[in-house]
């Protein structure tokens, strides 16, 4: 018999062994074999010895022989309780055959070795238990990690308007069709698009892309891929979104963003199910699903003929508005809950009480950054330590500047009012506003040209 361990195998101390069978000499070799790599290792030479051993401590591996006095190795194991069978096994004998093989694998074996064996067969096979013990334990976390990142339910909150929109999404997320997002800036159109791809039955990768944050150029290139030499600077060629996409879904952020012309070459694309890469003659066959979301009133950018009819009516299969974190107040204790509890960990700094007052100061705010706008106050209060004094002042006392209050504003008015008060404390600072405001630097420039004002530092309506 081979003693010479493989000397490749790192150390894993934190593994304990346990060692049963009836042959002293076998046991004396495997403990000193197996003592090199792991801080506990065990013997016991029957199931009864074993048995005492394994109530006083947990053992991640038992390398078992299969024929011992009184009862078998086999039909120990074999009369656990799964709850008990926590451990991994390696099965021996010296009387194998075919049966005997598979009836030890059929009982939950992780492996099976013949006697005698060589100590390198034994190691490899330890090595090879350990690997997937590791590698269970690295699933189980990965799916922890995903599932607190995006829970079953995904949406924090008990209202009514959000359960409706969960109520959509359960029926509507098995099927292929495309789905239309709408809802204002930070209310969680990507949060639902990923819950979409999550419960669908689609085996491909979730692939967002911002039509908003892409050049116009390079927008066509960066969703159908090109070919080398096909513009400056295209040193060699590359797939595009769709093809990475293959199977799953693209989630076309923004989609109002996206201008007229890559409108129609995007619903061709999407009409012919195929994508013909920039400055090839060739087309290629696509398979995605496509979720689309956006902030504006898509509709009314049609009849403004800012946005393409039949586009518009291929991807509003269905549609699901996000309602505005105004419309949710009961939704907003659990929301500055569950932020609180991330941020803090996030940050590593502890997490800031919320006193009654507090939470009631928020449900009356109107929130015009909506979900995103919370998260960015509930991260500014625990960098500070406390609830900014002034952050919900105008909303607990209504009175603007000049004596008049909100009282018959429309949202709208409201809204603009917010927004460049909020420019004007940041002096012009529009990076600053934006992000305060929970919306993009881009939003904030589109409100600010569609208000048309002489001066962006003006807080007067």
């Amino acid at each position: 018999m081979n003693t010479e361990a493989p000397t490749n195998t790192p150390a894993q101390p934190a593994v304990s062994v346990l060692v049963v069978d009836d042959e002293k000499g076998m046991c004396s070799f495997l403990q000193k074999a197996l003592s090199k790599r792991f801080a506990l290792v065990e013997t016991a030479g029957s199931v009864e010895e074993a048995e005492a051993l394994r109530k006083r401590c947990h053992f991640d591996l038992l390398i078992v022989d299969i024929k011992l006095p009184g009862r078998s190795g086999m039909e120990w194991h074999e009369a656990l309780e799964p709850s008990e069978r926590r451990s991994d096994i390696i099965f021996m004998t010296a009387y194998a055959d075919l049966e005997t093989a598979i009836q030890a694998l059929r009982v939950g074996a992780s492996d099976f070795i013949l006697k005698p064996f060589r100590l390198e067969q034994m190691m490899n096979a330890v090595e090879r238990c350990l690997e997937r013990r590791s590698m269970a334990r690295k699933n189980f976390v990965l799916q922890r990690e995903v599932s607190s990142r995006f829970p079953v339910s995904g949406m924090i909150g008990t209202s009514p308007a959000i359960q409706q929109v969960l109520d959509v999404i359960k029926r509507v997320a098995p099927t292929p069709s495309a789905i239309l997002i709408e809802g204002e800036s930070g209310t969680g159109k990507e949060l639902v698009a990923r819950m979409l791809h999550q419960h669908s039955l689609r085996s491909g990768p979730f692939v967002p892309v911002n039509c908003g944050a892409i050049s116009p150029d390079l927008l066509e290139a960066e969703l159908f891929g090109h070919t080398k030499g096909a513009f400056t600077g295209a040193n060699k060629p590359r797939d595009g979104l769709f093809n990475y996409a293959s199977g799953g879904t693209l989630f076309l952020d923004e989609i109002g963003e996206m201008p007229l012309l890559m409108q129609a070459k995007l619903l061709r694309a999407l009409e012919q199910k195929a994508v013909r890469p920039v400055g090839s003659e060739q087309e290629m066959a696509v398979d995605v699903r496509i979720v689309a979301a956006t902030n504006r009133q898509l509709k009314d950018e049609v009849a403004q003929n800012n946005f393409r009819e039949d586009l518009y009516y291929r991807l509003n299969v269905l549609s699901i508005t996000l309602p505005p974190l105004r419309d949710r107040q009961e939704d907003i204790p659990q929301l500055v809950h569950h932020f609180s509890s991330k941020l803090s960990l996030e940050l590593g700094l502890p997490a800031i009480p919320f006193s009654h007052d507090d939470l009631h100061a928020m449900q009356q705010h109107l929130w015009p950054g909506n979900i995103r706008e919370l998260k960015n106050l509930i991260e500014r209060c625990i960098l500070l330590g406390k609830l900014p004094a002034d952050y919900l002042h105008e909303q607990q006392n209504p009175k603007r500047e000049g004596g008049l209050n909100y009282e018959g504003w429309l949202l709208e008015e409201v809204e603009k009012h917010h927004i460049l008060n909020t420019l004007k404390q940041e002096g012009g600072n529009k990076s600053s506003a934006a992000r305060i405001l929970g919306v993009s630097r881009k939003t904030l420039d589109r409100k600010l040209t569609l208000w048309n004002s002489g001066d962006e530092n003006a807080i007067s309506l």
